[in-house]
């Protein structure tokens, strides 16, 4: 959108695999409300269980969805890449990944000059315990991150499968993503903050 492209619609993938390589899984449902914040709609797609599962479901999707190109934000998962990459050819659909091979660590303070309110939706990795799920970016957050990148190697922007996020607002919503009910659960060293019930709220205007 910053480039001046015309983003027509999102495309959402509901993976059947909760430890999906290729798709995002924590909330994805969540992002029917995204696409009514942002005001754009969004086509949706389930995918069954393992690699040729979901590739047939990515492949479904960009079928669906008539466009000159697909923008994903990938930023170092070569196996996502490569993937998307694959299908996107095949269809004759050019992919940009306009995040692609950028600094982790300037992405991170981006995000929160930004002005989006982040949250995490899951956390799998050593140094992050249950009182990270749900916890908001902020620049102890931020700060937070850098320091275990440096102890135990987590990926700034999760990208080794450290962690998951959630968009509960940005500057281009026209409204904001409350959430009303979450059921978090942990297990061993993991866990996942699911939202149950969330709503728009009206943003205050300046």
């Amino acid at each position: 959108m910053q480039r001046g492209w015309e983003v027509c619609c999102l495309l959402s993938v509901r993976p059947l695999d909760p430890n999906s390589m290729l798709f995002h899984v924590p909330n994805v449902h969540v992002t029917a409300l995204q696409s009514e914040a942002l005001g754009i709609p969004r086509i949706e797609e389930a995918s069954g269980a393992g690699e040729a599962a979901e590739l047939d479901a990515l492949r479904r999707i960009f079928r669906r969805a008539d466009v000159d190109g697909i923008v994903v934000g990938a930023v170092a998962s070569e196996y996502q890449h490569r993937r998307v990459n694959r299908i996107g050819h095949e269809l004759g659909l050019p992919v940009f990944a306009p995040l692609w091979r950028l600094d982790p660590v300037h992405l991170v303070h981006e995000y929160l000059r930004a002005g989006m309110r982040i949250v995490f939706s899951s956390v799998s990795a050593a140094g992050l315990d249950a009182s990270w799920l749900g916890r908001a970016w902020d620049a102890a957050t931020v700060a937070k991150l850098l320091e275990l990148r440096q102890t135990h190697g987590v990926h700034p922007c999760g990208e080794g499968g450290e962690f998951e996020t959630l968009v509960l607002d940005a500057p281009f919503f026209r409204e904001r993503i409350v959430v009303d009910r979450v059921d978090p659960s942990w297990s061993h060293d993991s866990g996942v903050w699911r939202v149950v019930k969330a709503h728009l709220e009206e943003k205050a205007r300046r």
